[in-house]
């Protein structure tokens, strides 16, 4: 088992890892480069404590445990004799090539490097080292303490030996692990895209304000919020980024095209609750229009935008991404969908949602509502996703 755990980088995704590890008692090193952002993952990782002794969730005991448990560093020479070193940097490949090489001139043969990258090729990045049987991608969902889903994304050079080891410890930690194939996105952040997508496209279209399709997919689908609710946590910067890598990364699939809504609403600073404003304003005073409550389109609005999700997830399936069990834990435990996606279409009858999207391409003419060829091929043979 490994015990000294590294993680590169002291931000939100870096800070909240070593968080975990220390408290499964680990011996954790945080590396950055920038004395400000160290001082900074203390501070607040100090409070995050804190506040949970103050609620009750935690004693005092533990939190020094943890504390005890965490060097902070701006050395990184210090990562040496770690079991595992996790990088949490900003997402350039060049940058995370360089540091790879630089990890792998200091640690030892048996120590294995992770990449917490969300959008970028984890070959890409092992790359740059000599023996890339060690290099795996180890995808965090932030708050890293509080989701428990991680995805592990092995190279087609991974060993899988390393696989199995690196699951171990991460279920050691209480995660729930799944494993994903080193494609754009991964599986969560591949096979949500038309959650943000479709909802941009419907309010492009005139069809209904971001308030009416938030108010259907909580209403008539049983999600917790709504796409731009849900946008506007993340960032529209983070969310417009991580569209982009997709659909960059899959020669420009119609099906994951970046929205000219999102894109401007970036370049207006229009981020989100961390600017203020995004969709919705965050103002003490701000009012906020309400929804408009029609049974009729609320449907169709969480049908279209269902069936879209449902098509994402047979791709991901047909394409070998993941298995379908993978699939459905991912977005029920990372992004907490009320159902498993391809679970949801064997319930509703597959011939439903191929309906839809032959519906929705005579409509448009618009590729990105080309039906998955396992779907189509599932319903031709009258068989389903779990049978």
């Amino acid at each position: 088992m490994s015990n000294k755990i590294s993680v590169i980088g002291a931000g939100t995704m870096g800070s909240g890892i070593a968080q975990v590890a220390a408290s499964n008692s680990c011996q954790v090193t945080i590396v950055d480069s920038f004395p400000q952002a160290l001082e900074s993952s203390q501070s607040k990782l100090k409070s995050i404590l804190n506040r949970l002794v103050e609620k009750g969730k935690m004693n005092e005991d533990k939190t020094q445990h943890i504390l005890a448990n965490i060097n902070w560093t701006s050395e990184t020479e210090e990562i040496a004799d770690s079991d595992l070193v996790i990088e949490a940097i900003v997402e350039n490949l060049e940058i995370k090539q360089k540091l790879f090489s630089q990890m792998e001139s200091l640690v030892s043969e048996d120590c294995i490097l992770a990449t917490n990258t969300s959008s970028l090729s984890v070959a890409g990045i092992a790359s740059a080292c000599n023996n890339q049987t060690r290099i795996v991608g180890i995808h965090f969902f932030n708050p890293v303490p509080l989701m428990k889903l991680v995805e592990v994304i092995p190279t087609e050079k991974t060993d899988e030996r390393l696989v199995k080891e690196v699951k171990s410890i991460l279920e050691g930690w209480g995660k729930t692990v799944v494993t994903a194939k080193d494609t754009p996105g991964f599986i969560v952040n591949r096979v949500a895209r038309p959650f943000y997508g479709e909802a941009l496209k419907i309010f492009e279209d005139g069809i209904a304000d971001f308030a009416t399709i938030d108010w259907a997919m909580k209403e008539f689908g049983g999600f917790r919020m709504g796409p731009f609710e849900l946008m506007d946590y993340i960032g529209n910067d983070i969310n417009y980024s991580a569209t982009k890598a997709v659909y960059d990364g899959t020669n420009h699939d119609p099906r994951y095209k970046p929205s000219p809504t999102q894109r401007k609403m970036m370049d207006e600073g229009l981020l989100g609750r961390k600017s203020g404003k995004g969709y919705f304003d965050y103002s003490e005073s701000a009012v906020n229009p309400e929804p408009k409550k029609n049974e009729k389109l609320g449907r169709e609005i969480f049908n279209r935008i269902l069936v879209m999700l449902i098509n994402a997830a047979a791709d991901a399936l047909n394409g070998s991404i993941a298995t379908r069990e993978d699939i459905d834990i991912a977005m029920t435990t990372g992004v907490n969908y009320p159902k498993g996606l391809l679970k949801w279409a064997d319930d509703i009858g597959l011939n439903i949602p191929l309906s839809q999207l032959k519906e929705l391409h005579s409509q448009y003419g618009d590729d990105r509502y080309i039906a998955s060829p396992l779907l189509i091929k599932k319903v031709s043979e009258n068989s389903t996703f779990y049978s």
